[in-house]
Parts: structure tokens; sequence; C-alpha cells
């Protein structure tokens, strides 16, 4: 997993303020807005950034100059403060609001700010400043990978990290076996569990789980999956992240629905669990079965009916 691991303390130290923040190298900056972008990342956040790429004049931000916001509100960085930040910000939070599918094929954008209100004539925003410089500012949101926690360590769940390290995604695995779930079977897991259901969910939180963009229940026993499936229902609660598949049949599902009813769960929360998961292509073998899955996750990440 990516960890800004030293440069967090580094930019607490350094950042206490965006003055003290501007005063620091491009290099460093960049650094601190990037490190600060993967960590977000890997907690299964959107993030948006605003770059200085051009300045002339008299200018708050020189190029160099970065601004982050993640779509839960999280936000790191400056571009120098004052008007220019506001329209920046609000910038970032509007492209956040843009659907995944939409902004792939749109891309980021370029602006251009002027800093003098009475900028008439120019191809250029105008903002109310007495600075009278120009700056040029990129925009781009950038999507998390998704991150499959694969619950049951078997054949289906290994050739579905096969298949998510060749698509460049990540995985966790989480197995009540420790013969299923470690770093020999699996050395490209960001973690590896193996614990009781119970033991594992004790340690989850509704926001700890957004870290995940699926979660697969493959386990050997239903009725382990089936625990699993139940607890993580109440600490998810109606949210649609991570979103939550079992391998199975339909009558699989149906005593899972019956369980979860009679322990109280609702209905909504039940609508956004996928049983049996994967594309029907037909599959049979673990292999094709990873192809299946994978490709349903796929086509959900990109908005495909």
């Amino acid at each position: 997993m990516a960890s800004c691991g030293g440069i967090n303390k580094e930019i607490a130290e350094s950042t206490s303020n965006k003055q003290k923040f501007c005063q620091h190298s491009d290099s460093f900056v960049t650094r601190a807005v990037l490190a600060w972008a993967i960590e977000r990342l890997d907690a299964g956040e959107r993030v948006a950034i605003a770059s200085v790429i051009k300045a002339n004049g008299s200018v708050p931000g020189k190029p160099g100059a970065r601004l982050a916001i993640g779509n839960r509100g999280s936000i790191f960085g400056t571009v120098g403060g004052a008007g220019l930040e506001l329209q920046v910000e609000k910038k970032l939070n509007e492209m956040l609001e843009i659907p995944s599918k939409k902004l792939r094929k749109q891309g980021g954008c370029i602006e251009t700010f002027q800093l003098y209100k009475d900028a008439k004539g120019e191809k250029a925003t105008p903002l109310d400043s007495l600075c009278g410089g120009r700056l040029t500012v990129a925009f781009e949101v950038i999507e998390p990978v998704p991150h499959i926690l694969i619950a049951g360590g078997g054949h289906v769940g290994r050739s579905i990290a096969m298949s998510a390290d060749l698509l460049g995604w990540t995985h966790s695995v989480f197995d009540i076996r420790e013969e299923f779930s470690n770093t020999d079977r699996y050395p490209y897991a960001i973690d590896n569990f193996s614990s009781q259901v119970n033991e594992f969910l004790y340690n989850e939180s509704k926001e700890s789980l957004l870290r995940f963009s699926d979660i697969l229940l493959l386990g050997h026993d239903w009725l382990v999956d089936q625990e699993l499936l139940l607890g993580l229902l109440k600490i998810r609660g109606d949210s649609i992240r991570p979103r939550i598949g079992a391998i199975g049949s339909k009558s699989k599902w149906n005593a899972f629905l019956k369980a979860a009813i009679g322990d109280g769960i609702n209905e909504k929360s039940l609508e956004n669990v996928r049983c049996p998961i994967g594309l029907n292509i037909g599959a049979d073998s673990p292999e094709e079965i990873a192809i299946s899955v994978c490709a349903e996750i796929l086509a959900l990440e990109r908005g495909v009916e």
C-alpha cells in the first residue's frame, strides 16, 4: 500500500499555514501534494488536483503550486490563497460532482485567471483582485483503482488476485484459514487477514471499509460467508460502497436473504448485494470465473449497463 510514511511529519511541521507551504521548493510541494493524493486514493477517494502551470506578473501562486481535494471533503496544498483559491476550490468540487464515466470522456481542463476584476476583453476569468497578474491552472481528477477484498483464499480467489494484478488493481485477502491467507500464497496482497469473522469485523468501520471498491465472498463454508455478509451490511448500512458480491446459486442467496431479514437488516441494504457474481460468459474454471468477475467489476467502475 502506498504510504506517505515520514513525509506526513515533514508536511505537518512545514505546512502549519499556507504561507509556509508556498515557501518550499516546487519539488517539495509536488511531492507533498502527490503523497497526500496517493494516501486518499488508497482510502478509496476520488481526488481532484489543480496545478499552476504558468504565471505572469504579480500573482499569489507560482508555477508548481498545487491544491488537491478529495471527494469526502478533505483538502491539501494551496495555489496562493485569496479569491483565486476560492475559485479553484469551487472548480475542483464541481469536477468531483461529474460522474466518472462522463469525466473519463471529457478529461480535465485548463483555465486562465486574470487577477483584476476589470479584465474586459481578456480570454480569462477575471477575479476581484489588485494583483494585476495572470496565471494558468490545469485541473484533473484522479480515480482510485479497484481494491478488491477477496474473502476466501481458495482457487477462485487466487485466480481473481492474479487477474487483478494484471489489470493494475489492488487486492487484499481474508480467510479464517491461515494457510489460505498469507504472503506465500498472496505475495502482492495489500493485506492478508487471517482470523475469525467477528475479529475481522471488530477492527473495521464504515469509513475503513471504503478503502475497498469490492468485497467478494468466496468462502469454502457458506456459514462463514453468511456471517461476514451480515456483519458487513450492518457496518456499511445503506451505502453503495464498497460493492458486495457473493459467489453461489440463487438458493444460496435466498438463504442469505432470509438470514439477513431475520437479523434486522433492511431490504435497501440487500438490494446492493450481487449474487451470483460475474458476467454470464459460461465460466466454469477458476480462471474463467475470475475473468467474468473482473469484467463485471470493470463494467461497474466504467458505468456500463
